[in-house]
């Protein structure tokens, strides 16, 4: 019986570690290897450079403007879609649960279409002739306020947040939902015997007992705005522009190897912000587990 269990989980869990190691692993390998070579994407032999790409990135300006916006969309995605979506769950829990269904169902309506396609539809209401933003503006008498939007570099990075704060917001208003659900109705009802009003109630009891969902949530908004690069590839002029205001480390890549064929140095791109993702997601988990253990 032993040894057939082992045959058994043998058998089920070789193919998956060949398949993951063959298309997950493999290619890691290989672009860390890209990385310290000079390739070009079509030559057959790479000479070796070591670190050369790796101390060019440190000079690079448009490399540095896209790690800055970077930073920037990790500093205002992930915070804000968290905030929207913890505000919306709160409110739909105090709604009737058919009202709160068809509230759900609107606000998930997004995770529906491609990305591409969010990005498509946003770029014609980002339109500063014809865009809905602006005709809307426009017709309440606030065309004062109208704006090139993707056009302008004061405004274009943070229009490019919008979206995708709008694309996602949907998804964790349903897991903030079902986090706050899952609490005890019986601790709510005691922090109203106590006195205690909506504002205290969530600070108090929601958000501390939903952390390791909001934890979960910052962790892949924080790797989506460390991407970026569908919207950004579509959304703006150039792409990336204007004047590198919406340049993101995904976009440097992929130009810096298919447009310039140095597949060498934009390995090294995809290295960084490998480490990058990984060091967020690292932090976070371990803030997390420093917390319950404090609480614990």
């Amino acid at each position: 019986m032993r040894h057939g269990r082992w045959r058994f989980l043998l058998g089920a869990l070789v193919p998956a570690l060949v398949l993951h190691v063959v298309f997950v692993l493999s290619p890691y390998a290989q672009a860390f290897y890209l990385s310290l070579t000079d390739w070009t994407g079509v030559a057959g032999q790479a000479s070796f450079v070591g670190a050369d790409n790796y101390v060019r990135l440190g000079g690079d300006t448009l490399f540095l403007d896209a790690v800055r916006n970077n930073l920037v969309l990790l500093a205002v995605f992930p915070l804000v879609t968290i905030a929207i979506g913890l505000f919306l769950a709160s409110m739909l829990r105090q709604s009737s649960s058919r009202l709160g269904a068809g509230y759900r169902i609107v606000y998930f309506f997004p995770q529906l279409l491609s990305l591409v396609v969010v990005a498509v539809l946003w770029s014609f209401v980002y339109n500063p002739n014809t865009g809905l933003l602006n005709s809307g503006l426009r017709a309440v008498g606030l065309g004062g306020l109208a704006r090139s939007w993707l056009a302008e570099p004061s405004f274009a990075l943070l229009s490019v947040a919008a979206v995708l704060v709008w694309s996602s917001v949907g998804f964790y208003v349903v897991l903030f939902s079902a986090a706050i659900e899952g609490i005890p109705a019986e601790l709510f009802e005691a922090a109203k015997l106590d006195g205690a009003g909506r504002w205290a109630m969530f600070f108090r009891v929601t958000l501390p007992l939903v952390r390791e969902s909001v934890q979960v949530a910052f962790v892949y908004l924080g790797i989506a705005a460390l991407d970026a690069f569908a919207v950004v590839q579509i959304m703006t002029v150039g792409p990336g522009g204007p004047d590198g205001a919406t340049e993101v480390i995904g976009l440097s890549l992929y130009r810096t190897a298919f447009s310039y064929g140095k597949f060498g140095y934009a390995s090294a791109m995809g290295v960084a912000l490998f480490f990058a993702t990984l060091t967020l997601a690292v932090l976070a988990l371990r803030s997390g587990r420093r917390e319950r253990l404090e609480l614990a």
